[in-house]
């Protein structure tokens, strides 16, 4: 039997690139895991968009939008959550490289009728490696820091739909998400 590890190097392709047979940046020719040599790759401006989306009941999204939680400022304190997470992410994700991160934004919005808590995390670098990872960090942190905030009032809040919306800069350009 080969290893998981194994056969995912020799027969991933990229999702997007059909024809060619893409390896995984993270495993050696043997299927060991590394961290990726990004010493001889350019510097750039790098950016990356990921969102998270907490759903929660009309009720408790009316107490969040009136600050009216007994924990405090829910959007305040998950935006700050998101921005810490987002610098440490290379703590948290072993093959992560540390990061010189020149912005992170956490932005939180609410629909009541949904009962929905949306959060979008931008980060933003220049350097030789994006950052996906910390946008989608800072994202999911944002989002389990909402659930914390709120437990009080709602256990049945559901954290959906973490994902990266957009990235660009580097060796692989654009990305948009298209579903």
């Amino acid at each position: 039997m080969i290893p998981i590890a194994r056969r995912l190097y020799h027969h991933t392709a990229m999702p997007n690139d059909a024809d060619s047979q893409q390896r995984l940046t993270h495993l050696d020719a043997d299927g060991h895991a590394h961290m990726v040599d990004v010493s001889d790759k350019a510097t750039t401006h790098r950016v990356a968009i990921a969102s998270a989306t907490v759903v929660t009941t009309p009720e408790v999204v009316e107490l969040i939008t009136h600050n009216k939680l007994p924990k405090g400022d829910v959007a305040a304190v998950a935006r700050i959550a998101g921005i810490m997470a987002a610098k440490q992410t290379s703590s948290l994700i072993p093959l992560c490289h540390p990061l010189e991160i020149t912005n992170v934004s956490v932005t939180i919005t609410t629909d009541q009728s949904a009962g929905r808590v949306n959060i979008t995390a931008t980060v933003k670098t220049t350097g030789k490696t994006g950052v996906e990872m910390e946008a989608l960090t800072a994202a999911s942190v944002a989002a389990l820091t909402v659930y914390d905030m709120c437990k009080a009032v709602d256990r049945s809040m559901t954290i959906l739909t973490v994902q990266l919306d957009e990235k660009d800069g580097g060796q692989s350009g654009r990305y948009e998400r298209t579903r």
